[in-house]
């Protein structure tokens, strides 16, 4: 008698079994590094005087320099793997984010939504989607459209909720 197929295909050591912290980190990256300037952007221009334009076009910034430090990502996913990466890149988030806090002025609050953006590049979908494609193989489509589920709660957990 033929032994069953396997049902879950791993392609790479290192692939997490059963629930995950890292969906909880992908929802509160995407929290503190995409959604939290929604809910601050009024009161950091209240609180500065700084135009509310330039505050998210601040934001703004540092999502051009996530597309670009995307490339740079993607070779060191290639060369070295995902666990330094990522932690080097929350480590980034944590210090991008105390600058923003910290800002003085609105070119250093520019200079920290830049570093901001390298952060973006190295823990948000791009890097996490690559994981996981190469941890699972052809069995990627569930833990992918899992962790997009999941990560997708950073929305309604921190995105503002409407003031009276």
């Amino acid at each position: 008698m033929p032994a069953p197929a396997p049902t879950r295909i791993l392609t790479a050591e290192g692939a997490p079994c059963g629930s995950s912290p890292r969906r909880v980190t992908q929802t509160t990256g995407w929290g503190v590094l995409y959604y939290a300037l929604i809910a601050a952007a009024r009161p950091i221009s209240e609180d500065t005087g700084w135009d509310p334009a330039l505050v998210t076009g601040a934001f703004s910034a540092g999502l051009l320099v996530s597309a670009a430090a995307g490339i740079l990502v993607g070779r060191i996913l290639d060369r070295t793997g995902p666990r330094t990466l990522m932690i080097d890149g929350s480590l980034v988030g944590v210090l991008a984010l105390v600058m923003a806090a910290m800002a003085p002025n609105l070119p250093v609050f520019f200079a920290a939504w830049l570093v901001a953006g390298i952060a973006q590049a190295a823990v948000l979908y791009q890097p996490a989607f690559t994981v996981i494609s190469r941890w699972y193989g052809p069995a990627r489509i569930r833990p992918l459209t899992v962790l997009t589920l999941v990560a997708g709660f950073a929305s309604t957990i921190f995105a503002p909720s409407p003031q009276p």
